[in-house]
């Protein structure tokens, strides 16, 4: 058993830190775990793809299309750009929050409308969370990654022992790595978004 996980958004949305955070659960529960470097442009507004790949033997890091049990969008657009990777069956886990890229800046594309819709008429089961608005009652907009971690662990029900309780352990392992002083708004944003999935 592998659980290939995907995490799309734009650069300065907390990729990285939402795919640690994974990566922590998983080694806490003594899986073997891979998990990729950025691909696409790290700098704020550019797209960016990581993933997280856990199970009894894992090989590589990379998630080749059609083969994701779960992808956490952190923005529609980016749903939309990478749902062929989501394997048949799986579920899309996305914040509704939509951010232009610079062809909509600048007036050469139009954002395109009812992305959800789209997706969900597809046949593809999919969880939308108004994360960024949670992450600002949690007091800190830039925490809209932690509200989605809480959502895919609501989501997730414990299944392959990664319980919310292992999931706020590793939030609390991959915070401190960067400022100890983050963790309380971050663990509001984790029950936020742990709340805002039945």
């Amino acid at each position: 058993m592998i659980k290939n996980i995907m995490i799309v958004g734009v650069g300065g949305q907390g990729s990285l830190l939402a795919t640690r955070i994974v990566g922590h659960a998983a080694l806490n529960l003594g899986y073997d775990v891979k998990v990729s470097e950025v691909h696409g442009m790290s700098q704020r507004g550019g797209a960016v793809v990581t993933y997280a790949r856990y199970g009894d033997s894992v090989y590589s890091p990379v998630i080749c299309r059609g083969e994701a049990d779960i992808i956490i969008s952190f923005e529609q657009l980016e749903a939309l750009r990478w749902i062929s990777y989501l394997k048949k069956g799986g579920v899309l886990l996305t914040s509704t929050q939509k951010i232009n890229p610079l062809p909509v800046i600048t007036g050469a594309m139009v954002y395109p409308e009812n992305i959800i819709g789209k997706i969900e008429n597809n046949g593809i089961e999919v969880i939308a969370v108004d994360a960024f608005e949670r992450a600002v009652q949690a007091g800190n907009e830039k925490t809209a990654n932690v509200v989605m971690m809480g959502a895919l662990a609501k989501f997730i029900k414990g299944g392959d022992g990664m319980t919310k309780e292992v999931y706020i352990k590793a939030l609390r392992d991959s915070i401190s790595e960067i400022n100890d002083k983050l963790i309380d708004v971050n663990l509001r944003a984790f029950e936020l978004g742990y709340d805002s999935v039945s």
